[in-house]
């Protein structure tokens, strides 16, 4: 699966690093997105959309780990536990997929590429808070 990374895209300014705590993630509405950012202990950061394609867990209050079998850093959806790839939105043995977006820090602060038409929308803010 391929980031949303096109030549349409720009970056937006979702939040500082310091809003998600390490090894956990955080819903955010970026260009009318619910997207979830996951900050891993190691200080990498991921992006995917927040919707799981099973059911609609919401994936930024999925559990952040390792997948023991593939070795992958992967987000467990809360509802019914299917696991998602962080690098790449791949669905750990349950065959579906989630859209990764692409993710960059630039010191503290978390911008994620956003299409370039919606990205004038206001600044971002956490799913449902």
């Amino acid at each position: 699966m391929k980031p949303h990374t096109d030549r349409e895209s720009v970056p937006v300014l979702v939040t500082e690093i310091e809003s998600i705590p390490p090894g956990e993630g955080r819903c955010f509405t970026v260009a009318k997105n619910r997207v979830a950012i996951f900050r891993l202990r190691n200080g990498q950061v991921f992006a995917l959309d927040n919707t799981c394609p099973h059911r609609g867990g919401a994936l930024g209050a999925g559990r952040v780990g390792t997948d023991m079998r593939s070795r992958l850093e992967t987000v467990m959806c809360p509802l019914h536990a299917f696991k998602f790839a962080l690098r790449d939105g791949a669905g750990i043995d349950n065959g579906l997929s989630v859209r990764r977006y692409q993710v960059e820090l630039r010191g503290t602060r978390i911008y994620v590429a956003a299409p370039r038409v919606s990205a004038q929308s206001p600044t971002p803010d956490r799913c449902g808070v």
